[in-house]
């Protein structure tokens, strides 16, 4: 008989650990379930390269774990409830990214599109799916899976699955800006009548209420131009994990946080 003090088989150990994780998922599940769902969680997917740094990895893997994570996140926003999701897929500062990685990342995009235009789970659960961004930035192969994907789903509201590309959000305030200034000079609307509703409704979101729940990943505490005006009375979650190692009990306790606090909304 082996000594007591031996440690377990290694496979037992990797049992009770995936035992404990089904256990622990399963009982957040249920308590984010018996609670309101966030309407409109937004998503700052951060650490695909630093992740492959730290796996030993090629960048190139990196994006590609990142962008199967998405898949992951997709299912549990439809388990869960969530009728509305948007994702920060690459801002207008990535663009400055190498050559060699932007090809990649485009390739991504391509092929992530062309997929969501024939996805039969996109189809079942009449998923809209929405580009926010400057997409001229992009090439023309991705600008056409794009039109693709948003055709095929045009006519669906169920759910809103919303991509920010090539986004920036001052740029994005200083287009409704603009939008205004020229609604101004033709007599459309006197600027006495501008408030928040008239900037809202010139910006990417504005068929879309505002974000209940900012979450962002591998443990950078700040929302990097993304979604600024839409985001000023949103809760705000940061955990330390990169995109590509979240796990669904990480995505559960984010949504859990968002349920235990008192949302005050300014009064």
């Amino acid at each position: 008989m082996p000594a007591r003090d031996q440690p377990p088989p290694k496979y037992l150990s990797q049992a009770v650990a995936g035992a404990f994780r089904d256990a622990t998922e399963k009982t957040l599940l249920s308590r984010v379930r018996a609670e309101p769902i966030p309407r409109h969680v937004a998503i700052i997917m951060d650490g695909n390269r630093r992740f492959a740094v730290g796996h030993g990895l090629l960048v190139e893997e990196g994006h590609l774990r990142g962008k199967d994570k998405l898949e992951e996140l997709l299912d549990w926003c439809l388990e869960i409830g969530i009728r509305i999701l948007t994702v920060y897929a690459l801002s207008t500062e990535n663009l400055g990214r190498s050559e060699e990685e932007l090809r990649t990342l485009m390739a991504l995009f391509r092929e992530s599109f062309e997929k969501i235009a024939v996805d039969e789970r996109v189809h079942r659960y009449r998923i809209r799916v929405k580009t926010i961004g400057n997409l001229s930035m992009l090439p023309p192969e991705v600008q056409e899976a794009i039109r693709k994907a948003e055709a095929a789903t045009e006519a669906y509201d169920d759910y809103r699955y919303n991509i920010a590309i090539a986004y920036g959000g001052r740029e994005e305030i200083v287009e409704a800006i603009r939008a205004i200034a020229r609604d101004v000079a033709a007599g459309r609307i006197s600027p006495e009548a501008i408030d928040s509703g008239t900037v809202s409704g010139r910006l990417y979101t504005a068929d879309m209420p505002d974000p209940d729940l900012v979450f962002r990943t591998s443990g950078e505490e700040r929302i990097s131009n993304f979604l600024l005006w839409q985001s000023a009375y949103a809760e705000l979650y940061f955990a330390d994990v990169m995109w590509p190692g979240l796990t669904k009990i990480d995505f559960l306790r984010a949504i859990r946080s968002f349920q235990t606090r008192q949302r005050r909304l300014g009064r």
